[in-house]
């Protein structure tokens, strides 16, 4: 493969925004930042495509151990620089050593104790009165722009040193960040005593929006709305707002973006002998940030900026031996564990707005009225936790002109996701009923609402690699590298049996569930005939062989042309997160998708006799209208990765060269939710997850 080592020195000086250390993957090359991980994940993942492989196929290893997420495939919180002694991204054609994740391998090693002592304490301040103030920004009371009043202080220092000399070291370091800061004001649109009255000809004319007339729609003549029309929830609703002066129901806000992070990382370092040393490692990561919602007479909108509460924890322990000249052993044991609390202050469910539908959740809801206000449903509360555990060996053995390397890895995992998004509803008010989406909210004409019980996934999946793998100096110019490595797929296990599939036979041919008796024919559950082995809804695929090969060619003998090619196949794990769709569904979290009521926001199940909510799952539980329901092709496998690269390189002189490399690579298999072409009288709202390709190529 291809690989750049970046050393302490480099990792310390270039300049990182923040100093994250994931930044410097981006600098190896072939890399593009495509994202950042949101709510429900630990703050720091970053999805980084290398080589033109997914966003979420990097492996990272911290001393050698697995440092990855199994929520969402991305990098756990990697140690601040100060506490790196280097890392090496490799690409594009890696070794049967590499496993797990396929795109690139990202090794991270951190520092050790040495037989003096040394450390450093450092400081890096930004603070708003260095700073020019934005000439967009609002004017303040005063007269003058306001500044974002931004202070950070990132503080800390690290020191090492022997306890034993020439036997035992350590090395300790903290990192604290300490972030205050006033994001640029808020702008929303909330609806003003005209409005309440029923005349939107101001909020409708050019004025209020940017030169252009908008005429309400739904039969109302002369933008105005009888206001006895208005749903009586959505007017309790608006009392809840604030007040708006503005003619246009303008309102400006500011919420907190005050945060406090703090990582602390601890190694100690033993040489039992001259052949033996081991060493273990710890690093704790946290991460608070108060809602900006006080509750109380405090401005409500501010509830869409949640807080959170979140703690990481990194162990490795390794163990490596030398057995004579030609032979050494390496292992490694890990523990990494993810707690994210999201939370927010109490303000409104629908029962204190007096719409007819159940709660699961008390005191929060999630509503967007676009191009005016919302309060998103990732503001609403959640929690999850991850806990990760990792037993890997590997060997080294030189035998004449062959490097023979072996070795297996296991892992398990586990998670509990808690997520209250839906427990209150989702509401969403886009105007297509009168044209603005303010007169669609008062009138309480919901596009859609989204509802159902908490989601509560506990889960837990194993992981199993073996490799081998050669290397043969064939000649003095030509060197091969050989290896396969086998990683069947075990699919992630809901223990709540919180899964299901969908047989379009059985659905054809009316046959119904033995384990929930009402449930929609076609649909499978942990127990019925036909469902796969275990609680995961997936197939073990049990042959997935991945071979790898390479060829470096010292096409002169004097190193001054090469030739360098490789390819490798290899699978790419899902994040553990996929089962999100199952449990949302009947008759676990009984999620309902309503379009467009005929009861209004006020009583949004009308139609169909009333809230069927709460829900009991038992087995002969009663599967409630326009559930909405997710699936997967039971013989889905992890998506699978080549990689091929040719490099030619040749100096010309003491002073010039050339090179030409290229890079391909090719994804297949990768998982897609669609709505699918069902046939006549299938299930409504039922969807797929499905399998699509992608190819890249760089040169």
């Amino acid at each position: 493969g291809i690989s750049d080592v970046v050393d302490n020195e480099r990792i310390v000086e270039l300049p990182l925004q923040g100093r994250q250390v994931t930044d410097l993957i981006v600098l190896a090359g072939a890399a593009v930042q495509t994202g950042t991980v949101g709510s429900r994940n630990f703050p720091g993942g970053v999805n980084i495509s290398v080589a033109g492989g997914i966003p979420i196929g990097v492996g990272y290893l911290l001393d050698g151990a697995t440092h990855n997420s199994p929520q969402s495939n991305v990098n756990l919180p990697m140690p601040f620089p100060d506490a790196l002694q280097e890392f090496r991204v490799q690409t594009s054609g890696l070794s049967a050593q590499n496993g797990m994740h396929a795109a690139a391998s990202v090794n991270a090693i951190t520092k050790s104790g040495t037989n003096s002592f040394h450390g450093n304490a450092f400081e890096f301040l930004r603070d708003h009165n260095l700073n020019s103030t934005s000439p967009f920004a609002v004017i303040g009371t005063d007269g003058k722009r306001q500044d974002d009043g931004l202070r950070r202080s990132q503080f800390g220092g690290t020191i090492g040193g022997p306890i034993a000399r020439d036997k035992l070291f350590f090395f300790g370091g903290y990192q604290g960040t300490m972030l205050r800061f006033r994001p640029s004001d808020q702008i929303a649109f909330v609806p003003s005593a005209a409005m309440l009255a029923g005349d939107f000809t101001t909020f409708a004319s050019p004025a209020c929006n940017g030169g252009r007339q908008v005429n309400l729609g739904g039969g109302f003549v002369g933008n105005r709305i009888d206001p006895a029309l208005f749903s009586p929830a959505a007017v309790r609703l608006a009392r809840l707002l604030p007040t708006a002066t503005d003619p246009c129901g303008q309102i400006t806000y500011t919420t907190t973006a005050d945060s406090n992070e703090g990582q602390g990382i601890g190694r100690v370092d033993y040489q039992l002998t001259q052949d033996h040393s081991i060493f273990g490692r710890y690093m704790a990561t946290f991460i608070k940030k108060q809602p900006s919602y006080e509750g109380g007479s405090d401005n409500v909108l501010k509830a869409a900026d949640s807080g959170v509460d979140n703690l990481a924890h990194a162990l490795t322990l390794g163990d490596t031996m030398v057995f004579g000249p030609t032979m050494v052993n390496a292992i490694r044991v890990a523990y990494n564990r993810t707690t994210v609390n999201r939370y927010n202050a109490p303000y409104f469910d629908p029962s204190d707005l007096g719409i007819k539908l159940y709660p699961y959740v008390r005191h929060q809801m999630a509503i967007q009225v676009p191009g005016a206000w919302e309060i998103p449903a990732g503001a609403t509360g959640a929690f999850f936790r991850n806990n990760f555990y990792q037993a890997a060996d590997d060997v080294t053995l030189v035998r004449g002109e062959h490097q023979f390397g072996f070795g297996g890895n296991f892992a398990y995992w586990n998670g509990h996701y808690e997520s209250s998004s839906r427990a209150a509803g989702i509401w969403i008010f886009d105007g297509s009923a009168s044209g603005l989406a303010l007169a669609d909210m008062l009138l309480g004409r919901v596009t859609s609402v989204e509802h159902g019980g908490p989601q509560d996934v506990p889960i837990h999946s194993n992981y199993l690699g073996f490799y081998g793998q050669d290397t043969w100096r064939a000649t003095d110019r030509v060197t091969f590298n050989m290896g396969l490595r086998w990683e069947p797929y075990f699919g992630v296990s809901v223990d709540n049996n919180a899964v299901y599939n969908f047989n379009i036979d059985n659905f054809r041919k009316g046959i119904k569930s033995k384990v929930f008796v009402n449930a929609p024919a076609g649909l499978l559950y942990p127990g019925d005939d036909g469902f796969p082995s275990g609680k995961t809804g997936l197939n073990k695929q049990w042959t997935n062989f991945s071979p790898r090969a390479g060829v470096a060619w010292n096409v002169t003998g004097d190193g001054h042309m090469a030739l360098r090619a490789s390819y490798a196949l290899a699978y790419d794990f899902m994040s553990s997160d996929y089962h999100q769709i199952n449990s949302s569904a009947p008759p676990f979290g009984n999620r309902s998708l309503i379009t467009d009521p005929p009861g209004r926001m006020d009583d949004p199940y009308a139609a169909v006799g009333g809230d069927p909510h709460p829900i009991v799952t038992n087995r002969n539980v009663s599967y409630p209208a326009f559930g909405s329901f997710g699936t997967m092709n039971p013989d889905i496998n992890s998506p699978r990765v080549q990689t091929w690269n040719f490099t030619f390189e040749r100096q010309m002189g003491a002073n010039w060269g050339a090179l030409h490399a290229e890079r391909r690579t090719d994804v297949s298999g990768l998982l897609d939710q669609r709505q699918p072409e069902c046939p006549e009288g299938a299930l409504p709202g039922e969807s797929v997850r499905g399998r699509v390709n992608r190819h890249a190529r760089s040169e």
